[in-house]
């Protein structure tokens, strides 16, 4: 895609690689702009390559959380790898001329079309991966969630476009994966609701930001029926208390670590002397009164406590509604003592954001 009113292109533009979500694809354009893209071109599902002198603006800027993952390319090669012989072998070894002495600490290669139900690219990038890793030294991390947020990965990227390429640390791009998605799987028959996705994705992306809570953390769950996020957190060897005036799924009944209280947040009062910490909000409704609830029960964290918080905004339709929302919703927190450190739109959001805040 391209858009007149967006500026020349200079001696200075870099090629990026932009996922936006296909949910907001009515904003992409305008989210791009912000960027200082000078020029954009679609790739896959939905990322976009676009030519910006403004890297600060592509990590930065407010249009930024419309955004999933970026990454600076380094290297691409437009093709068709499947009518291409000997693509991998050639592949491979064009990433370790170009980034051997680099020295990446790992190297993770994606799809440009992740839920696509061709599996040919899956496989490509599978056996790509196979095949670099034979002829790179070992590396430091063998897996994603070994990576040290604040080195730099080569992240690759292959679809019947081509294959792109750079180098970037996982916070920087934001995430851990190449596309930066975690695919939860929701088809399993104890699946209690896709909610349950939301928050195993969040706890796996804040691994970017600091360690997971240890087993035995209690969290404090606002809004929690049918149960599909106490559930996850439940598996996980977390405790806990559940607030709801609707009752919970009946699979979770007598689940150890559960504590349920049948009533609206806005009349919950933890007992004298409790302390939580970790608070999970996901309510429908009305943002502001939420996040009023969630500062009144914030109180109740241990210092350093985290907050994991849905940001529901309107339907998307222009950038600057949802970053007012966020703005205002943001500034209310911090009033009360939280702190913003992360913010991101996960797989399983639709008009929503996930955002991350603790104690101070």
């Amino acid at each position: 895609m391209t858009s007149a009113t967006q500026p020349p292109a200079t001696s200075t533009d870099r090629p990026w690689l932009v996922r936006v979500p296909e949910i907001f694809e009515g904003v992409a354009a305008s989210v791009l702009r912000r960027f200082g893209a000078a020029s954009s071109t679609r790739l896959g599902q939905d990322y976009y390559l676009v030519k910006t002198a403004s890297a600060d603006a592509v990590h930065h800027s407010e249009a930024a959380k419309f955004a999933r993952w970026n990454l600076p390319m380094d290297h691409t090669w437009p093709c068709n790898p499947q009518k291409m012989e000997g693509f991998i072998e050639k592949a491979a070894q064009t990433l370790l001329r170009k980034f051997g002495e680099r020295k990446p600490q790992g190297i993770f290669i994606g799809t440009l079309h992740p839920t696509s139900p061709d599996k040919y690219y899956k496989g490509l990038a599978s056996n790509l991966r196979g095949r670099v890793l034979q002829l790179f030294p070992k590396l430091v991390a063998s897996t994603v969630e070994e990576q040290n947020p604040e080195a730099e990965t080569l992240f690759c990227l292959v679809g019947k476009e081509g294959l792109f390429c750079g180098m970037q640390s996982p916070r920087a791009s934001n995430g851990l994966y190449a596309g930066g998605s975690k695919y939860i799987d929701q088809d399993a028959p104890d699946t209690i609701s896709r909610a349950g996705a939301k928050i195993a994705e969040a706890l796996h992306y804040l691994l970017l930001h600091r360690p997971p809570l240890p087993q035995g953390s209690h969290w404090l769950e606002l809004g929690a029926c049918p149960g599909g996020m106490t559930s996850e957190l439940l598996a996980r060897g977390q405790k806990v208390t559940a607030i709801d005036r609707a009752p919970l799924d009946k699979r979770l009944a007598g689940r150890p670590g559960l504590k349920f209280v049948l009533n609206d947040v806005a009349a919950f009062v933890p007992r004298p002397g409790t302390t939580f910490d970790a608070l999970l909000c996901d309510m429908n409704g009305p943002p502001e009164e939420s996040m009023a609830q969630v500062t009144r029960l914030s109180r109740f964290l241990k210092k350093g406590g985290l907050v994991v918080f849905t940001l529901k905004v309107p339907r998307v339709e222009t950038v600057e509604l949802p970053c007012d929302l966020f703005n205002e919703i943001v500034a209310f927190a911090s009033s009360a003592g939280l702190r913003l450190f992360a913010q991101t739109h996960l797989t399983y959001n639709r008009h929503e954001f996930t955002l991350f805040f603790e104690t101070v």
